[in-house]
């Protein structure tokens, strides 16, 4: 960085002296909070978290120097709740990411369902190529057996997130189906369920002692997938999926 683009000592300092206010003011909320999902705990909080992130990139800017703090990023954390206090219609979203790693397999297990639909009133259609394949077997499949069955299906688990959602009234039918996703409105999540990996660092390694870590939990690519209850084509889930979707080890759960 250059001199010129360097901040004052002045800035540096008022910088300071806006992370004493937003800790007084952050302080001053919690003593006086409602209750234990107060508004303005999670507006003192964000504002307290601004302050001592600006303060850290001016001091750095200034001096090549570093807080001692590590502040919780505030995307860890629901926004300040603005639904309904009892909810009584809900709306769950679900996203979860998949890599499709053995296309063979993929097309192999779609074709069976194909085959097995042939002459019936599933409709699976044929499944020669990734792209329809995908159609049949998430046509076939709900997503949670999806999910439990990736292995099977030659996909492998990325990330994934549940969010339940408050809404002031029951949609009708086919009210959202044109934009099923413009209403994912995070202030209005009841609770969140997020699975990564990036939460096994997370994870307390004394926990996990006396566990049998090295169970060989791989499914023989051999054996071909039972397709006992192909048959309930019927069956829809009530949620809205944001994506071809999975999870990964590590979970985190945020909730109101």
């Amino acid at each position: 960085m250059s001199d010129a683009a360097q901040p004052t000592a002045a800035e540096v300092r008022a910088a300071a002296e806006a992370v004493k206010t937003a800790l007084d003011r952050h302080l001053a909320a919690v003593e006086r909070r409602s209750g234990e999902d107060d508004p303005a705990v999670y507006e003192a909080f964000n504002e307290l978290a601004a302050a001592a992130e600006e303060y850290d990139e001016l001091l750095y800017d200034r001096y090549d120097e570093v807080t001692p703090f590590e502040i919780p990023g505030t995307d860890d954390a629901l926004p300040p709740y603005q639904g309904p206090e009892e909810a009584n219609a809900l709306s769950v979203l679900l996203r979860r990411d998949y890599t499709v790693v053995e296309p063979q397999r993929l097309i192999a297990q779609a074709q069976r369902v194909a085959d097995l639909e042939a002459g019936g009133t599933g409709g699976a259609g044929s499944a020669d190529t990734v792209h329809s394949a995908l159609g049949v077997l998430f046509g076939e499949f709900e997503p949670d057996e999806i999910s439990s069955r990736h292995k099977e299906f030659g996909l492998e688990e990325g990330d994934s997130t549940l969010w339940v959602t408050a809404v002031d009234t029951p949609a009708e039918p086919g009210e959202w189906l044109d934009a099923p996703f413009d209403q994912a409105d995070p202030h209005r999540v009841v609770c969140r369920f997020d699975v990564s990996v990036v939460f096994d660092d997370e994870l307390d390694d004394d926990g996990l002692e006396g566990l049998d870590t090295d169970v060989d939990m791989d499914i023989d690519p051999d054996v071909p997938v039972p397709l006992d209850d192909t048959d309930d084509t019927d069956d829809t889930v009530d949620t809205e999926d944001t994506d071809d979707v999975g999870g990964a080890s590590g979970a985190r759960q945020a909730g109101r």
